[in-house]
């Protein structure tokens, strides 16, 4: 199906995008937004764990995910995915993205944007187009939705914690718990994800992450700047205390309406806990720890005055 309208949510990880895109979806009017796009342009495929990381001397990051196991089983490449003619692959997100009134959505990670243009180019259509035509020309009557957390801090712990699990939403713990033990797979594969060692807190590592988060919203800032698009802007925080509310302003942004019967499901399951909690306070008082006496130890003049 080719669309009449688009849209694509440009986010960073972590951010709450896919909670955004997951109530956009069950409206069952906005398409079907996944990251279609989600792939590497020497790969075909997503992201690895430790690429991530790249650049980065601390060895002991990579051997912590290596340890684990993290990133051994790549997913399989799109076998419509090619480099050569990425015209079909986009005819395919097409079909798959767009929702039967003619909308299709898709979520766009700044982290695949450089790849995606170079991808795009490979169309004769698109090859010349200077950047700020591109989106527009490939995506009939676009609007970009761009999803920001606030608590960047968060954003990066929960993004080292998905690296080291290898699982970016609660479905797919679910299904990775299910595979293990319905897949026919050996005895041993079940002793060895239960094994596995533990969820490590690491702070050179969230540091690196913490620094990644800010430089691709600042080239999101650059790019919608270049481009001159004035997004629709959705804050995490309050997208996820007034989730229907919040449902309903967006679709109205987007120009849809749900339909008159439609009710809102239980939302996705909040994937922060007490280990996101932990990690943020020990980050925070070895971050401040570098500058400050957090606990100024009395002198003698203070401890005898009054």
């Amino acid at each position: 199906m080719q669309p009449q309208r688009s849209y694509l949510v440009c986010a960073t990880p972590r951010s709450g995008s896919t909670l955004v895109c997951h109530a956009l979806e069950e409206t069952g009017v906005a398409g079907r937004p996944e990251e279609y796009f989600e792939a590497l342009r020497h790969s075909g495929r997503p992201r690895r764990p430790e690429e991530y990381f790249l650049g980065v001397e601390d060895q002991s990051i990579r051997d912590h995910l290596g340890e684990r196991a993290v990133g051994s089983e790549p997913q399989p490449r799109s076998p419509l995915w090619s480099r050569a003619a990425y015209d079909r692959y986009l005819e395919w997100s097409f079909e798959a993205g767009t929702t039967a009134n003619g909308v299709f959505g898709a979520k766009l990670m700044w982290g695949y944007f450089g790849d995606f243009v170079s991808l795009l180019r490979n169309v004769p259509a698109y090859r010349d187009l200077p950047l700020a035509e591109l989106l527009p020309s490939a995506f009939p009557e676009l609007t970009l939705v761009r999803v920001v957390r606030a608590n960047k801090l968060r954003q990066a712990v929960s993004l080292w914690k998905a690296v080291q699990t290898a699982t970016w939403r609660e479905d797919q713990a679910s299904a990775k718990v299910a595979s293990v033990e319905s897949d026919g797979s050996p005895p041993y594969r079940s002793f060895i994800e239960e094994h596995r060692p533990q969820l490590r807190f690491h702070y050179r590592a969230i540091a690196h992450l913490l620094e990644q988060i800010l430089i691709e919203e600042a080239a999101w800032d650059s790019f919608f700047e270049h481009s001159g698009i004035k997004p629709v802007l959705v804050l995490y925080e309050n997208f996820a205390a007034d989730y229907e509310t919040s449902t309903l302003r967006l679709l109205e942004r987007l120009d849809l309406s749900p339909p008159g019967d439609f009710d809102f499901e239980p939302r996705m399951k909040r994937q922060s806990d007490r280990i996101n909690d932990d990690w943020v306070r020990r980050y925070s008082e070895l971050r401040l720890g570098t500058e400050f006496d957090l606990v100024p130890v009395p002198t003698d003049e203070n401890a005898h005055s009054g």
